[in-house]
């Protein structure tokens, strides 16, 4: 029986990037004058960990590199070097090297990057430096080898290795370590001496088996000792060695595994299944090495992506005791329904069965949703690497503030939107805080303060990237727009208009392009990823004070709470969140401008009014305004008016994808089933803005 390793392979890259993540959280708060003993232990097991399930699944780049990093550890660690602001960096840099060696493996494709030959370099360099810095060991009596043996060369190892009862329980596997050990040179894994219980006494989740390996190697006994360090404590561990003098011994990294000379494994049935287990796994990753040696053309097509989430056991057993309030629903319906005649009082307990299931299925739509949810922090725990590395970069000293970690959202929409708070992050320490000196000449600290914010409100998540640092210059903000045309020359506009210019396609400030900004490209693409999340993004600032911008998005994309709407024959549904008020409109607060658009004077405002039926091409009721009621929504901010003929009712709806399903229509998000079979599309309110033409709805207001 072969057992194919690939099938838990995502598993490990998942927590391989968990232990990223602990590695680079632990290096960011590591003071390195005086660094804490735990936060080195937790880098060294992450960094050990990946080390050793990288050699399990035979990914030997990423194995020999996290060795280097592993080899350094341990001497600081121990106590044998000390730590420094140069090994720190390197370790961060090795972070996000292994990320893109993860991203490589789980791409299939191959991985080519000049700077891991660069760090490799720099890790030997240093472990070369401290090991020549070293003062040599006294030699220890007591040990079965001696530091002068161990520097003789080559040896072989003589392991007798006698497994607790509990090894197994406690999830460490002899095969992995089996495995690990014979990166380190020739190895022989033989079946010692053992005794077992009768076969109908055996545990099967009990370990019965000793062996005896035999490794020939140049690593010391330290490097040995690694391998078991994690079951040290539950089993019996001796070592002996005898230098090897004048052998040419080939170490091909197999493992062998051979039974006791006469033994007879057809009478040790659970020693049989150990054994054939072990086995083939080495055929297995024997295969896997001797093909990893050998060139050839990698795939480069990328395979579907795989995503998962951890969930706790007490969220599946409320689905498990909701799915079975479910079944005990759909029983007594079910005998409802085998009857011959509806009398009133089956027709009184068909009422209660459908209200039962109403409830029974909220309840699940809400256990189920719960499960999607994580909290922010997972999107927050990227940012302090990149507030550190940006701040380092331009010489600005920053304090980053987390809040609300623990807000919840659902894991679609946090994958989303990280990106666009990477923008707003590095706008604010490019172009919000200032240099240490400007902020020391304004009265100021000279440590810059950017905060992120979470928090629930309403049906709605709110995100805020806040920052006490110059904010937005008003004055070059309008000077630029009107060099480019965005702004007439006499045209005057309120502080609030001219912040929102930031927003226009293409608009920069910067007067020189870098590797952060002065692209024009940015803050544009940030507020139409929002809008596509149905979310909106606003911003306040105030000079020499800092600025504010908030995020609202919805807890979830895969469920709505909409109005809908008919226009014409067709049902529509707008998303709740974008509506402000509908409202019936007098003929004298209808006003026609010259390029065919109509206003309508709200209180103090004038809005532009979209005729629903003629962007999308359809018979209406209500040709004219004054026929029938307008819904004004906000598109970017800024309120607009769309005509339809009757409201209908409110509701939750399942949002269904047209691009996955159909292809991408103008002026629609989504489309939902609704109650009586029939489709109905989701607007999309900026898209339906785009199609009916008004690229700038205040200066039709005007």
């Amino acid at each position: 029986m072969e057992i194919d390793l690939s099938q838990f392979s995502q598993v490990f890259f998942e927590e391989s990037l968990e232990g990223l993540d602990a590695m680079e959280s632990e290096l960011l708060n590591l003071d390195v004058t005086s660094p804490d003993d735990e936060a080195i232990n937790t880098i060294f097991r992450a960094a050990h960990s990946i080390k050793g399930g990288s050699a399990t699944f035979g990914f030997s780049q990423v194995a020999n590199y996290t060795h280097l990093l592993e080899t350094l550890l341990d001497e600081i660690r121990d106590g044998r070097r000390q730590m420094t602001s140069e090994h720190q960096e390197m370790l961060l840099l090795s972070v996000d090297l292994l990320r893109n060696m993860f991203d490589a493996l789980m791409r299939k494709i191959d991985f080519d990057d000049p700077q891991l030959a660069q760090l490799e370099e720099q890790f030997n360099i240093e472990i070369d430096k401290g090991t020549q810095d070293s003062a040599p060991k006294e030699p220890d009596s007591s040990s079965d080898t001696s530091t002068e043996e161990e520097s003789l060369g080559l040896h072989r190892w003589i392991i007798d290795f006698q497994a607790g009862v509990d090894i197994l329980r406690c999830g460490n596997d002899p095969y992995l370590m089996f495995n690990e050990l014979s990166q380190l040179g020739d190895l022989s894994v033989n079946l010692a001496e053992h005794s077992s219980p009768e076969f109908t006494d055996i545990d099967p989740e009990a370990c019965y088996l000793n062996w005896q390996l035999e490794l020939i190697t140049d690593q010391p006994l330290e490097r040995l000792h690694e391998v078991f360090e994690w079951v040290e404590d539950e089993c019996s561990i001796s070592y002996s060695s005898t230098p090897i003098m004048n052998e040419n011994t080939e170490l091909d990294n197999e493992v062998s595994t051979i039974a006791p000379s006469g033994q007879d494994l057809s009478q040790e049935s659970a020693s049989e299944a150990v054994q054939a287990n072990v086995e083939s796994n080495r055929v297995d990753e024997t295969k896997a090495s001797s093909q990893g040696s050998k060139p050839k053309a990698v795939s480069q097509a990328k395979t579907p992506e795989t995503s998962s989430i951890r969930v706790s056991i007490d969220k599946i057993d409320l689905l498990i005791n909701m799915v079975g309030e479910l079944v005990i629903t759909q029983a007594m319906l079910g005998q409802i329904g085998q009857q011959d005649e509806i009398d009133e009082e089956s027709l009184i307990a068909l009422k209660q069965g459908l209200e039962q299931l109403a409830t029974h299925t909220r309840d699940l739509q809400e256990s189920v949703m719960q499960i999607r949810m994580l909290p922010i922090s997972f999107a927050f725990n990227r940012f302090p690497r990149l507030v550190r590395d940006i701040g380092q970069q331009l010489g600005k000293k920053v304090n980053l503030v987390l809040k609300g970690e623990d807000t919840e959202l659902d894991k679609t929409v946090m994958e989303k939107i990280v990106d666009p708070m990477v923008h707003l992050v590095r706008n604010s320490l490019d172009h919000g805080l200032e240099t240490p000196a400007e902020r020391l000449a304004k009265g100021k600290s000279e440590v810059g303060t950017i905060t992120l914010n979470a928090f629930h409100q309403g049906g709605s998540i709110i995100i805020e990237i806040i920052d006490d640092g110059a904010g937005l210059d008003t004055d070059r903000i309008l000077r630029k727009a009107r060099e480019k045309g965005l702004v007439g020359q006499e045209e005057e506009l309120s502080t609030e208009a001219i912040h929102k210019l930031i927003f226009k396609p293409g608009f920069s400030t910067a007067d020189a392009v870098s590797d952060l900004s002065g692209r024009g490209v940015g803050m544009d693409v940030v507020r139409r990823n929002i809008n596509d999340l149905n979310g909106t993004i606003e911003l306040k600032s105030i000079q020499d004070k800092g600025s504010r911008f908030t995020i609202r998005l919805p807890l979830t994309l895969a469920i709505l709470d909409g109005q809908l709407v008919r226009v014409g024959k067709h049902i529509y549904v707008v998303p709740l969140v974008s509506i402000h008020e509908s409202l019936q409109v007098e003929p004298n607060k209808i006003n026609r401008l010259s390029d065919g658009h109509e206003l309508i004077q709200l209180r103090n405002e004038y809005l532009p009014v979209i005729k629903v039926y003629q962007e999308f091409r359809h018979t209406s009721d209500a040709k004219e305004i004054k026929d029938g009621l307008v819904m004004v929504v906000d598109s970017n901010n800024e309120k607009i008016g769309l005509l339809v003929d009757e409201l209908l009712s409110q509701q939750q709806v399942v949002i269904k994808s047209l691009e996955d399903n159909y292809n991408r229509v103008p002026g629609v998000s989504g489309a939902t089933i609704l109650g009586d079979g029939t489709v109905a599309l989701i607007i999309d309110v900026t898209g339906l803005v785009s199609m009916a033409g008004i690229t700038n709805i205040k200066e039709h207001a005007a």
